[in-house]
């Protein structure tokens, strides 16, 4: 279905390019398949002097869907979604977790060819209540992101965005931070080059600060691809990911301080096998 898409999705295409897969941890993610077609996944998190872990099963049943996650923090995490139950173009999930009991949430999405809503409200006596919709066409979109607490009758986010998109190029404008900070962000593809190239910068009123990240992303095979990028407090990082069997990946990533040489550098490994 074409359409806008949801508010989320706006400049979404930027932030992949830009933060997406960068790491500078070590991480380990096993996923197997039971006769029944359940996914589990199994994934161990090195940082620092830490290791976390999380075990994720995921059943799906023609449009209903089921995930499970339990962590290291003793959480375990249900979400149960829900596709075109009852009118096409709806997703129906509810979410929660344990022990949290002020956790549970219920979400609506909604697609049209001119439309984009999402809906979420907290399943407690004094829930937050989510609004976001984007409006307009494919190539053209305007969108707004609202949350009120109930609790205190006060407004906690209030966002908007404008979103233009081409055939090989994507721009976008958001107003965040209630109305605090603006971010402009583009995202273009080379033509028939394999490489795209992205920006984001965000100006803050309240404290007059600029931040500017600049990337580029390209595809040396159908396996494999290489990013690089570089913010405005000098810090570049690049990574390179291969797919090495079908749907597994091993990505190796690392940064350093450009204004601080003499600091060693983070480097960063993730190796994701589905058998």
């Amino acid at each position: 279905m074409g359409g806008p898409g949801l508010y989320s999705g706006i400049g979404k295409k930027a932030k992949d390019l830009l933060y997406r897969d960068y790491q500078t941890d070590h991480k380990f993610t096993l996923t197997t398949y039971t006769a029944n077609g359940a996914a589990i996944t199994a994934t161990s998190t090195k940082k620092a002097d830490l290791i976390l872990g999380e075990i994720q099963s995921q059943i799906k049943n023609k449009n209903i869907t089921v995930d499970v996650k339990a962590n290291s923090a003793s959480n375990v995490i249900t979400t149960i979604t829900a596709d075109d139950l009852a009118a096409p173009g709806l997703k129906t999930i509810l979410s929660f977790a344990v022990p949290d009991q002020k956790s549970g949430k219920v979400e609506l999405q909604y697609l049209h060819d001119y439309a984009g809503i999402n809906a979420s409200i907290g399943l407690t006596a004094n829930p937050v209540v989510n609004l976001s919709g984007a409006f307009g066409t494919s190539a053209l979109a305007l969108g707004a992101d609202v949350s009120l607490d109930t609790a205190t009758k006060n407004f906690t986010k209030y966002n908007a965005a404008l979103s233009y998109t081409n055939q090989d190029l994507i721009a976008s404008l958001n107003l965040n931070n209630k109305g605090d900070s603006l971010t402009a962000s583009y995202y273009h593809i080379v033509e028939k080059s394999g490489t795209a190239v992205g920006a984001e910068l965000t100006h803050s009123f309240s404290s007059n600060e600029n931040s500017l990240t600049f990337g580029t992303q390209h595809t040396l095979d159908p396996l494999t691809l290489v990013k690089a990028r570089i913010n405005n407090s000098g810090k570049a990082s690049a990574l390179i990911q291969h797919e090495f069997m079908p749907k597994s990946l091993c990505t190796i990533s690392a940064e350093v301080d450009t204004k601080a040489i003499e600091k060693s550098s983070k480097v960063g490994i993730a190796i994701a096998l589905k058998p």
